[in-house]
């Protein structure tokens, strides 16, 4: 079915967020693409007829340019292992080991697998194309996240350990604003209200 002008406004702004993401995780990433306009975007990827393959985008770390993601844009709406496996020789070929990958729906149940069977070398993201239509952390009520250092880390743990609220990555919050500031599991955060002038800390998270 070829795309519709609703299918390629829905790619523009998909493309855009994941554009603001990188900048967010220190990827070189310049204003022109975050606000290029809906006509330029059909210009540059295809016309009336935009592909999602042809939306893939390399970026390196401004502090270290072999610290490269790449992002994928799979055209089938639900991802087989195939696909899975051209991605990983790609990265493989080009000394790439962190991945975006926005599907349209999910993935099969052995496109996980294959997911699993290489996360030990290969970090790869998963996001549906509703995740991403707009940047959750433009949202008011998304508090911002802040990540504690070892030493406030330790300190907050050995004081309250018990009264912390536990959250999960997979959370729409979490799993935006956390990943695009590469926090690990076992991370804990500041959680600010958008709300209060001073953004005064909301919660203490440790990430699960």
């Amino acid at each position: 079915m070829p795309p519709t002008d609703e299918d390629t406004n829905k790619l523009f702004r998909i493309r855009r967020t994941v554009l603001q993401m990188l900048k967010d995780r220190g990827y070189l990433v310049v204003d022109s693409e975050i606000d290029m306009k809906l006509h330029d975007f059909v210009a540059k990827f295809g016309g009336e007829n935009v592909k999602r393959d042809n939306l893939i985008i390399f970026k390196a770390k401004r502090s270290n340019d072999t610290d490269k993601i790449y992002v994928f844009f799979p055209e089938e709406p639900k991802v087989g292992v195939k696909t899975m496996k051209t991605y990983a020789s790609r990265m493989k070929e080009e000394n790439v080991f962190r991945a975006i990958i926005v599907v349209q729906k999910s993935l099969t149940p052995f496109a996980k697998s294959c997911i699993s069977e290489i996360s030990s070398k290969y970090i790869l993201e998963v996001f549906q194309d509703a995740e991403l239509l707009v940047n959750i952390k433009e949202h008011d009520l998304v508090p911002e996240h802040q990540v504690l250092t070892s030493e406030e880390k330790k300190t907050l743990l050995d004081r309250e350990e018990d009264e912390l609220t536990q959250k999960s990555i997979s959370c729409p919050g979490c799993k935006f604003q956390t990943q695009s500031l590469d926090i690990m599991a076992s991370s804990v955060e500041k959680l600010l209200k958008s709300s209060d002038p001073a953004r005064r800390p909301a919660d203490m998270s440790p990430t699960a």
